[in-house]
C-alpha cells in the first residue's frame, strides 16, 4: 500500500500544474476515480478541511489520504512523494525561466498554461458542486462566498465565517 501511495502522489506532484487548486482534478482522479482510496464524500471532506487550514492543499490532502489509506507511515510517504517532484521540477524550471524568460516560445508556453489551469479549476468546481452544495443553505453559502470574494474579503475570513455558520446552524 505504501508503494501505491508513493506512486500515486508522485504522479500528482509531477503533473499538478497550476499549484494546489490545479492539482485538485488530479487528486480526485487518483484518489477517488482511479485507486478508490476515498469515496466522493471523503474527498470533499478532506478538501474542505485542507481549504480551511494554512499551507498547500496538495500537501494537506496527501497527509489526509495517507492517513486514511496507510496510517501515519502512509501520511509521511504521501507527503514526501507529492512534494519531491515539485521541489525538483521547480528548481530546474526556475533556473530555465530565469535564463530564457525573454524567449517567445517560453513566454507563449507560460501564457497557454494559465487559461488551462482556469479551465481545470472550473471543471473541478462544476463536478464537485453537486456533492458539496446541498440544499438551500449550501447554495446561500456558495453565493455569499462568491459575493465576499468579489468584494475582496480575505479568503481566510470567508472560510472562518463559513466554519462558524456551519458549526452553529448546519448541524
Amino acid at each position: 500500500m505504501l508503494t501505491a501511495l508513493a506512486l500515486g502522489w508522485l504522479r500528482i506532484g509531477a503533473f499538478g500544474f497550476g499549484g494546489g487548486p490545479g492539482m485538485i482534478p488530479l487528486m480526485r482522479a487518483e484518489c477517488v476515480d482511479g485507486r478508490h482510496w476515498l469515496t466522493e464524500q471523503q474527498f470533499l471532506d478532506g478538501l474542505a478541511a485542507s481549504s480551511a487550514l494554512p499551507g498547500p492543499i496538495a500537501a494537506k490532502m496527501s497527509v489526509y489520504v495517507g492517513l486514511e489509506v496507510g496510517g501515519l507511515w502512509g501520511a509521511v510517504v504521501a507527503l514526501v512523494a507529492v512534494m519531491v517532484p515539485g521541489v525538483c521540477l521547480m528548481s530546474a524550471l526556475a533556473s530555465l525561466l530565469m535564463r530564457y524568460r525573454d524567449n517567445a516560445a517560453v513566454s507563449g508556453a507560460m501564457s497557454a498554461v494559465q487559461p488551462v489551469v482556469i479551465g481545470l479549476l472550473a471543471w473541478t468546481a462544476i463536478s464537485l458542486a453537486p456533492g458539496a452544495i446541498r440544499g438551500p443553505s449550501g447554495v446561500a453559502l456558495a453565493v455569499a462566498a462568491l459575493v465576499a470574494m468579489a468584494l475582496k474579503v480575505h479568503p481566510a475570513v470567508v472560510i472562518a465565517v463559513a466554519i462558524g455558520v456551519g458549526a452553529v446552524w448546519m448541524r
